[in-house]
């Protein structure tokens, strides 16, 4: 009897691990795939581009900007400005804006200027004609801006470029220089053309500013800016005839494309190298 005994108890206990086997293997693997659940099912959001070599959070940014107005066909815009801004986080700004584009007289306007006011008065003596020109001056705006788009660019495989994208929206003030080009043909007796202003003085309009741009980060302080932004308003229809009056409005655009460098500051956090 105590032979059998003998014989069956390693028996029973081979069984007893054999069944325990599964269920420790089982508890075992619990915590990984419960891991992996919460993963899946916590929603984690990661940013796409890992590892971002430039941060903006909490810090100002400062930007000398020199550009064009390409729309304006009877006159030139050169395009000065300094754009200043405070980065709330990674995406999310407030910018303040001033333009200046200096006065040229008769040195701004157009070929296209000179070629409508002579054909006008070739065409038809009997009716006095004049062509509008609107000259922006003066700007300042405030604005908000929003860069959802963060990216790295592997130029050539040599070098990674980390750049942003961002759109920008606000109000402010712009000084817009009104004159008459008219024929006047004592102005063309020096070899010129025969094109005279008449300054109607300046406007101030209330324009909504909406644009685009990116930045091209150079280090961890400067970045190269291309900015393009639109300024929208409101006002009378030109006005060629002086004899009939324009009651009617309709909406204007002065588009600034412009280039410059930007300044970050104050110092960059150290990178966060899982955001």
């Amino acid at each position: 009897m105590r032979a059998a005994l003998k014989l069956v108890a390693p028996i029973t206990a081979l069984i007893g691990l054999t069944l325990a086997a599964p269920q420790t293997a089982e508890a075992g693997s619990r915590p990984g795939e419960k891991a992996l659940d919460e993963f899946k099912d916590d929603g984690h959001k990661y940013n796409v581009v890992q590892n971002r070599f430039f941060l903006k959070k909490n810090r100002f940014e400062i930007s000398p900007m020199f550009g064009y107005v390409p729309n304006n066909p009877f006159a030139q815009r050169y395009v000065g400005g300094l754009l200043a801004a405070y980065h709330f986080g990674e995406n999310f700004a407030a910018e303040g804006a001033f333009i200046y584009s200096p006065e040229r007289g008769l040195a701004d306007l157009k070929d296209l200027t000179h070629t409508l006011v002579s054909i006008a008065h070739e065409g038809s003596g009997d009716v006095v004609f004049q062509q509008p020109v609107d000259k922006l001056v003066l700007g300042a705006t405030f604005a908000a801006r929003w860069a959802p788009i963060y990216g790295k660019i592997n130029l050539l495989g040599e070098r990674v470029a980390n750049f942003d994208f961002y759109v920008i929206g606000g109000l402010g003030m712009l000084s817009v220089a009104k004159y008459y080009a008219v024929y006047d043909e004592s102005a063309g007796e020096g070899g010129g053309p025969p094109t005279a202003l008449s300054p109607l003085g300046n406007k101030a309009v209330v324009p909504i500013n909406v644009g685009i741009g990116m930045n091209f980060f150079l280090s961890s302080s400067v970045a190269l800016k291309i900015d393009a932004r639109s300024y929208l308003y409101f006002d009378k229809k030109p006005q060629y005839n002086p004899e009939i009056p324009q009651t009617e409005s309709r909406l204007y655009n002065n588009f600034v494309a412009s280039a410059g460098v930007s300044i970050f500051f104050p110092k960059m956090q150290p990178r966060q190298y899982d955001f």
